[in-house]
């Protein structure tokens, strides 16, 4: 008889694997989860220091997000969200609009991190045709950026590994050189530095931006980048620029929302708001796939008027705001009022920025330790003092995830950087478990 394991290889093609790799390393069936915590169908439990890609924002099976999904369950599960609506949609739209930045008032809903992105990016191109800028029709991104894998998305993105094959399909968009703060050609360290690098986005304005609809970015974070991290005055003159040269910027906080960064929003930090910011993951605390594009009051104008003037915005997705996403996602909202989730997690994060420094800032392959709220980001390097990378071909952090898988850490890579995204709500002691899990992993394959 086979396995459970062996069941689903019959079947399943798990997503950013090759699937080869699964003959040595079978899937971990899980069977269930309760707060940081998950346990396969054979009794063995791992820590969820992933937050289950980014997304678990409150803890696996959080009494209070199960109970409003089943309220709501008992209610309506479902409509069509053209000319209908619901009450939970409206309650969450309102409720976003007290903590999203100050500007940003119509929201878009969709159901998954893309499909708010390619909104972002249909909404850009349109706003423009239909004020009068038909030549507006190219987007600029930050090289190393991730916003997802559709077409459109991928097409502002800047990361081979997910991208490259697929560039004969892809749109033709302006690529700047993101910041590097780890190697900074500037010889600068991210917390004394004037953004020097900002250079390189003045050349590309002054040579785009006549053709260019919207600059996106993560702010402050490019997650799948290697958890590069870099100053919020980017962001800062990022947004001025945009404005001079009549460039609309969207935030992507899909992976940085909901307090991942220390604070609700990763643009809190450098006060600013986006023309558009898209949001999803923490949404529904990892519970339900949702997502929403939030714009302004001007860019949705631009898009009313008489039907016949064909204005309207034609995009649609049929899970769209989903009344169980939104009773998970208000939920979500209402631990944030009534709890001081937030407020703990800088607490904690405060504590595991001094923890990672004592457990790993004297290995000989830690280059950089990096962090912002709870993310913590190791890059391992194969010479500390050159920062010079470790060969692909090493698959270092994936050796490394396979030792604490078998230990019972879940610490998935990117590429060489090790790092800690965990639900919010997680404590001290499971913060340490996981820390000392993750040195043992490491010292087994790179030992002092």
């Amino acid at each position: 008889m086979a396995t459970i394991e062996e069941r689903d290889l019959n079947y399943i093609w798990h997503p950013c694997s090759q699937m080869k790799d699964y003959e040595e390393l079978p899937p971990m069936v899980i069977d269930h989860g309760r707060g940081v915590w998950l346990y396969d169908v054979h009794g063995k439990k791992y820590l969820d220091i992933v937050s289950s890609w980014w997304c678990n924002l409150l803890g696996h099976c959080n009494e209070e997000i199960n109970a409003s999904i089943k309220a709501q369950l008992d209610k309506l599960e479902h409509v069509i969200f053209a000319n209908f609506s619901h009450e939970p949609a409206i309650e969450l739209a309102e409720e976003l609009a007290e903590i999203v930045p100050k500007g940003l008032k119509k929201f878009h809903f969709s159901d998954n991190g893309s499909a708010a992105v390619e909104c972002a990016l249909k909404m850009c191109f349109q706003y423009f045709l239909q004020t009068g800028h038909p030549e507006k029709k190219r987007f600029m991104c930050l090289t190393e950026g991730y916003h997802g894998e559709t077409i459109g998305a991928l097409s502002v993105g800047s990361m081979d590994l997910y991208a490259k094959m697929y560039k004969p399909m892809m749109m033709d968009n302006i690529h700047v050189e993101a910041p590097d703060c780890y190697r900074c050609p500037y010889g600068k360290k991210r917390e004394q530095c004037s953004c020097e690098c900002f250079e390189k986005a003045e050349k590309a304005f002054a040579e785009h931006a006549q053709e260019t609809a919207a600059m996106i970015v993560e702010p402050l974070l490019q997650g799948s980048a290697g958890m590069r991290i870099y100053p919020a005055l980017y962001l800062q003159k990022l947004r001025a620029l945009c404005d001079r040269y009549d460039v609309l910027l969207i935030c992507d906080e899909i992976a940085t929302g909901f307090g991942r960064t220390g604070k609700m929003f990763a643009c809190d930090h450098a006060g600013i708001t986006p023309d558009i910011m898209c949001i999803s993951k923490g949404l529904t605390g990892g519970y339900l796939p949702m997502s929403v594009t939030v714009t302004t009051q001007k860019l949705f104008d631009a898009f009313y008027a008489d039907y016949s003037e064909g204005k309207a915005f034609m995009h649609s997705h049929t899970y769209s705001g989903n009344p169980l996403g939104c009773a998970a996602a208000l939920a979500v909202q209402k631990i944030f009022r009534t709890q001081p989730v937030l407020q703990t997690a800088q607490e904690n994060a405060k504590w595991l920025t001094k923890r990672f420094a004592e457990e790993f800032a004297d290995h000989p392959n830690v280059g950089e330790i990096r962090h912002i709220g709870l993310i913590h980001a190791i890059e391992l390097v194969q010479d500390r003092e050159k920062k010079l990378d470790f060969s692909p071909e090493k698959r270092i952090g994936y050796e490394i995830y396979k030792h604490a898988l078998d230990k019972g850490l879940v610490l998935r890579p990117l590429d060489n950087v090790l790092y800690f995204n965990p639900a919010l709500n997680i404590t001290r002691d499971e913060l340490d478990i996981a820390l000392a899990l993750a040195k043992t992993s490491i010292e087994e394959i790179l030992p002092r």
